[in-house]
This record gives C-alpha cells, sequence and structure tokens, in this order.
C-alpha cells in the first residue's frame, strides 16, 4: 500500500493528534496566556474527532502498515478510543483546578495531546523499536506533567522521582529489547515470534525478563510500584488522573500485545512472570492502602491492586483471559474517572482538600455526591451488581478455565481484604459527625462524576456493545 494510502487509512486518528498539536502551539504562541481557553476547548474537539475517526473505521479488517512497525487492528482501536476518553476526560476535569492554581497555560493541554499521541503509537506499535519510541513519547510528556505546578514543592519531588525512576526503567527495556534482536535476529514481533521456539536460549528469557519489567514500571504493578504513590499525592490532581487512565490503558495494552503475539510458543515461561507481578501487586495494593488516610495515595494503592487483578486475566494466556482484561480495563477507566472527578470536588474555601476525614458526614451535607462516590467505591471493591463486580467475574473465570486455581483463589481474597478500605471510606461519609461541607463543584466535574456513576450502576443492564467489542478485539491478537 502506498505511503499516502497508508497514513489516510491506517493512521489517520494519529495524523490528526499531530496535526492538532502542531496547531494548538502555534495558536498558544501567539496568543499567550489568553489562549488557554481555546487551546483547551480546540484539544477536546480534536481528540473527540480522533475518537469518531476510530469508530468509522470499526469495521475495518487488520493491517500491518510501515514496514511491520504499526498495526492496525480491533484491539489497538478499541484500546485507543479508552485511551482517547481518559485525556479528554482528564481534560475537562482540569480547567477549573488549574485556573483557581494559577496554571491555565495553553501548553498543558499540548502536553496531554503529545502523551496521548504517544499512547496511541505505543498500542499500535508491532516491533520493538515502535514500542520504545511510543513509550518515550509518551512518557516525555508525563514527566513534564508531573511537575506541571513547578513552585510546588511536592510537585517537583513527584516530577523528579518519577523522571529518575522512568529512566531506569526504560534503560532496563532498552537492555532487554537488544537482548531479545541479539537472540532472535529481528525486532518484529511476529519475527519473534517464528525465532522463538519452546526450548528458547537463556538469553531471550533475560530479555523477556527486563522488557516485561519495564512495562510493569509503566502499569504499576508491584514490586516495580514505588513511584506510584509519591507521584499519585505530589502531582496535581488532574495530572494525577491522566496518569490512573489513559496511561494504564496505553501501557497494559502493549504488554498484552508483546507477550501475546511475540512469544505464542513460550506461554509458560512468561506466564510465571505474569503471576508473580499478580499476585505481588493485588498483595500491595489491598493491604498497603489499608493505612491511608490521604485519598490519593489510596488511589495510588488501589491502582496497583486493580492492575494486578487485570494482570490475572493476562495470565490465563487465553482469548477469553484478554478478552477479560479488555472489559476489565473499560470498567476500571470509568471508575478511576468517577472517583477522581469526586476528589477534584473536594474544595473547602477554594481551597483542595486530599485527607479521607474531609469526607466526613458527606451524605448529609451533599447527599448526591456521597451516593455517588459511595457507588464507585463499591465498584471498586467489586460489590455485585455494579461493573466492577462484572470485571473481576471475567479475569477469575478466565484464570480457572486456564487451570490457575490458585491465581483465582489469590485474587478472590486479596479483593475481599481491599474492599474493607474502599467500605472505610463509605463509612466515612455516611456514619461519621459532618466536617465542613464542599464548595459547589464545576459543571464537568459533576458531569463526569454522574456519567461514571451511570455507567458502573447501568453495566449489568446492558453490556452487549462492551463485550461484542471486547471479543473482537481479543481476536486480534491470536
Amino acid at each position: 500500500m502506498p505511503f499516502f494510502a497508508e497514513l489516510t487509512h491506517h493512521f489517520l486518528p494519529e495524523v490528526i493528534l499531530a496535526v492538532g498539536v502542531m496547531l494548538l502551539i502555534l495558536i498558544g504562541a501567539f496568543r499567550g496566556e489568553k489562549g488557554f481557553s481555546l487551546v483547551d476547548e480546540m484539544a477536546v474537539g480534536i481528540l473527540g474527532l480522533a475518537v469518531v475517526v476510530i469508530l468509522l473505521s470499526s469495521k475495518q479488517v487488520d493491517v500491518t502498515v510501515f514496514d511491520g512497525a504499526f498495526i492496525d487492528d480491533a484491539f489497538s482501536r478499541f484500546l485507543k478510543v479508552l485511551t482517547l476518553v481518559g485525556a479528554m476526560a482528564s481534560i475537562l476535569l482540569s480547567v477549573d483546578w488549574l485556573q483557581r492554581n494559577g496554571l491555565e497555560k495553553f501548553e498543558y493541554p499540548v502536553l496531554v495531546m503529545l502523551s496521548t499521541l504517544g499512547m496511541m503509537l505505543l498500542i499500535s506499535a508491532d516491533n520493538l523499536i515502535a514500542l520504545y519510541l511510543g513509550l518515550e513519547l509518551m512518557s516525555l510528556a508525563l514527566y513534564v506533567m508531573a511537575a506541571f505546578a513547578r513552585d510546588d514543592g511536592r510537585a517537583s519531588e513527584a516530577g523528579l522521582k518519577y523522571f529518575v525512576l522512568g529512566a531506569l526503567s526504560s534503560g532496563m527495556m532498552l537492555y532487554g529489547s537488544s537482548l531479545l534482536y541479539g537472540f532472535s535476529g529481528t525486532v518484529s514481533f511476529a519475527g519473534i515470534a517464528q525465532a522463538v521456539t519452546e526450548q528458547p536460549p537463556v538469553g531471550v528469557i533475560f530479555g523477556l525478563v527486563f522488557v516485561l519489567a519495564g512495562l510493569a514500571f509503566k502499569i504499576s504493578a508491584a514490586p516495580f510500584h514505588m513511584w506510584t504513590p509519591d507521584v499519585y499525592e505530589g502531582a496535581p490532581t488532574p495530572v494525577t488522573t491522566f496518569f490512573a487512565s489513559s496511561a494504564k490503558m496505553a501501557a497494559f495494552a502493549i504488554t498484552a500485545r508483546f507477550v501475546i503475539t511475540a512469544f505464542p510458543a513460550i506461554t509458560t515461561q512468561w506466564r510465571q512472570i505474569i503471576i508473580f507481578l499478580a499476585i505481588a501487586s493485588t498483595l500491595l495494593g489491598s493491604f498497603a492502602a489499608i493505612g491511608q488516610n490521604n485519598i490519593k495515595r489510596l488511589m495510588a494503592y488501589s491502582s496497583i491492586g486493580h492492575m494486578g487483578f487485570a494482570l490475572i486475566g493476562l495470565a490465563a494466556g487465553s482469548e477469553a483471559g484478554v478478552k477479560g482484561v479488555i472489559v476489565y480495563l473499560s470498567v476500571y477507566l470509568v471508575m478511576t474517572l468517577g472517583s477522581f472527578a469526586a476528589i477534584l470536588a473536594m474544595r473547602i474555601n477554594g481551597r483542595n482538600v486530599e485527607n479521607i476525614s474531609d469526607l466526613a458526614g458527606l451524605s448529609r451535607t451533599n447527599g448526591l455526591m456521597a451516593f455517588f462516590f459511595a457507588m464507585l467505591m463499591f465498584s471498586l471493591a467489586g460489590i455485585p451488581p455494579l461493573a466492577g463486580f462484572f470485571a473481576k467475574y471475567y479475569v477469575f473465570l478466565a484464570a480457572v478455565d486456564a487451570g490457575l486455581y490458585p491465581l483465582a483463589v489469590t485474587g478472590v481474597l486479596t479483593s475481599a481484604v481491599a474492599a474493607f478500605y474502599y467500605l472505610r471510606v463509605v463509612k466515612v461519609m455516611y456514619f461519621d459527625e459532618p466536617a465542613p461541607g464542599f464548595d459547589r463543584s464545576p459543571l464537568a466535574v459533576r458531569a463526569v462524576l454522574a456519567l461514571s456513576t451511570v455507567a458502573v450502576l447501568g453495566f449489568w443492564v446492558y453490556p452487549a456493545p462492551i463485550m461484542d467489542a471486547a471479543t473482537a478485539a481479543a481476536k486480534s491478537l491470536f
């Protein structure tokens, strides 16, 4: 296929974002700080246009372009939509916060779009070089965003910590990639799949371990989670929302594609690594969050645990397992956006508060917000019939079908432990003496909170669109 045809047929969403970024930079450069609102609104519009283009191309056949570097399939299209939705919601949630804190700079939405472009390249990466370039484009923008509130010591520390540890993980991934190339003689996932047999050289196993360690850092799976609590707490809350939503979607998507398509002959070997990451993440995410008093640190440990649950589905190594992972990520995205909308609404006399105790008696000062937040907490805990229950059900079912009974049992037990700290938040809101009421939150925050709650409440009523799309997406990896 000619280069221009490849651009228009299979690379159009990325082209839209790339051209959009350049356009927004020009507008911001000419209009200065006065251009923030315009750039912000245009960024949401451009991201929305990319979503529409992907949805219109959903019937296209799966195609590999650019000499095998980039793949356009149902799996990538599904995960890209999730990533773009997370980016749009993150920008919408950030407007009021940035204005109140004197950070209404046009660079913020531009950085979100640049990082999202990297995520889309990462999701469609079909060789090691494309994987690394997409990951770095995503990460470089995230490093800057973590320290966007540069006069805030906590934000600067978060940015520095994320940058240093991120550079370490990139080095590990690069080293692993070089080992894989050296032993397989190719950088493409399909080529590696042909070169790696059931008895691979030990160098291939080392390379696989190093690359998975780098990817585990990006999804904050234990024991590579060390940056997560501090960065979640220190970075501006809208940035944390973006970290917890879109970045997780992209990193998990490439992890699934990498192990499933590049190493089908050694499923037993990579499954052991994934099982270790899953057990460590669910255990840490369940127990370490119990003593947290800061709601953002609690959400950080919660995200570690949830990545562990999603890894349980991936450990199955089957089509059902990947389908469970896709459903899990979809539900997790909604729950995360809703929860961070509620955290952004925690403001007293114009000052943001982050302690769980600040939610005391919320049911009596703001009953609707308390109800929405409680439903999201119940869903994160996996209580039926909310969406979080079905998300866990599908990954545990895939693990059982694959014969991974101890892993499934570990997931159920750690899920029960994790329910304690979610229910503690509900108890504080409904049974403690009221703390001062929150300020009225902006429309965008209330809208994201309400829509997320409706989605987790109504998932069981009509899950067919998500389930059908997840089934088609999972098939494209096998």
